[in-house]
């Protein structure tokens, strides 16, 4: 199998060298180095012969791995064995790096006794080989982990840096919601939820420290408490309005707060930041509602009718509405009719594309379209695949897919 391993620094310096057969000699450590790590041109290829002499090389970081040989050996397998090797050095002493190599080298030429013998793989799991090396490594803080500690303790804040000012204090915040929504051909709603985020954008100078209260109608459904628990709950969801499955924070946020207080504290971060995430399945109102109608007449036309009605409050506006009809696949030609925005057919998507730009709430809209379709030997009927919907609704920013059937 290999002849030698070696591991240097990015400066071609060794920093592990081990040898297992005779016909590799001390000089191909110096070989490598010329000829790899200082060549002028860049070694794009990990196998090079100097001398017939192979060096399989890998780099990690600052670091090469080099597997050298003057055997006709398998190229995969060596690569593999490098691999399983950095993997080793991993879950022993976590990032391969310069300084952890110089920290941990007995550690090092004790696990390739034991991956290698006389140049040939013999066990490379990690599992196998923590019964019996059962060392521990010595694990190196990077420069920024080593400021996130510093930070925990110091009680620093490093999301924000100090001395910020501005002339003006501003905060501007947005909710955006994506509603998503299948229902069957009867109006039968199959899966829906709604999946939420707080974005904000501050300009506050100094550190100042913003509380945002929550009404009692937000209930978190926490699903690891008890029966007991959970029933109470319940009982609260039926008098409350809205029922949070699950939300997620920004690093500022002061959780204790929130889960005694029921309020979001936190210093903001400079400029824009996503402070929330939040889903919840319970009681969503659908901001539209899609009726379909479809008419076959005879075996070479079909009439499709579509009612679009905005079930939201008549001061919010509804933008940049599309709904998206699919065509059987015989369409020969469609006749389109629509008493509110932009209708086309589109023969690449197999579709009906339908654009509103605006729609204010409590209104109605609708779309005919007449479809000619060529004639077909097949007897399968049509499967009439689900009506697609993209809008947004802008009180915050409101921004939907939902999918309805014909």
């Amino acid at each position: 199998m290999i002849g030698g391993l070696f591991i240097y620094n990015h400066k071609g310096e060794i920093l592990i060298s081990r040898i297992y057969r005779d016909d590799i000699a001390r000089n191909a450590v110096d070989a490598f180095r010329v000829n790899v790590i200082h060549a002028r041109s860049q070694i794009r290829s990990p196998v090079t012969n100097i001398a017939r002499t192979s060096f399989f090389h890998l780099k990690k970081a600052n670091i090469w791995i080099t597997a050298v040989t003057r055997q006709n050996v398998n190229a995969a397998m060596v690569f593999e064995m490098l691999h399983k090797t950095l993997a080793l050095m991993t879950s022993y002493f976590g990032k391969v790096s310069e300084e952890a190599i110089k920290s941990n080298f007995v550690l090092i030429y004790e696990l390739l006794d034991e991956i290698l013998d006389f140049g040939y793989p013999q066990k490379t799991d990690s599992g196998i080989l923590k019964t019996f090396i059962t060392q521990q490594g010595i694990k190196t803080t990077s420069a920024e982990e080593q400021t996130k500690i510093t930070n925990q303790v110091t009680g620093q804040i490093g999301w924000r840096r100090e001395g910020i000012k501005y002339r003006r204090n501003e905060l501007f915040l947005d909710v955006l919601e994506n509603v998503n929504l299948l229902m069957n051909a009867q109006g039968k709603v199959l899966s829906a939820h709604v999946s939420g985020r707080v974005v904000m954008r501050s300009y506050l100078s100094g550190m100042p420290e913003c509380k945002f209260g929550m009404n009692d109608k937000i209930i978190t459904d926490n699903k690891d408490k008890d029966t007991s628990a959970t029933a109470d709950v319940a009982t609260k969801k039926k008098n409350a309005g809205i029922a949070i499955d699950d939300c997620t924070f920004h690093q500022c946020v002061k959780l204790s707060k929130f889960e005694t207080e029921r309020s979001i504290s936190f210093i903001p971060p400079d400029g824009e930041f996503e402070l929330m995430r939040y889903r919840t399945t319970k009681d969503i109102s659908f901001p539209f509602r899609i009726i379909p109608l479809v008419r076959e007449i005879g075996k070479t036309k079909m009439e499709i009718k579509v009612v679009l009605k905005s079930n939201y409050r008549p001061a919010l506006l509804g933008q940049k509405i599309e709904v998206k009809i699919p065509t059987p696949v015989t369409t020969a030609g469609v006749n389109l009719m629509c008493n509110k925005g932009r209708s086309k057919y589109k023969s690449s998507e197999n579709a009906v594309v339908w654009r509103i730009k605006r729609m204010a709430g409590l209104k109605e809209a609708q779309l005919t379209a007449e479809i000619e379709l060529l004639p077909s030997t097949e007897n399968r009927k049509w499967q009439r695949p689900p009506i697609s919907m993209n809008f947004e609704v802008c009180f915050d920013l409101m921004c939907c897919s939902c999918p309805s059937h014909l």
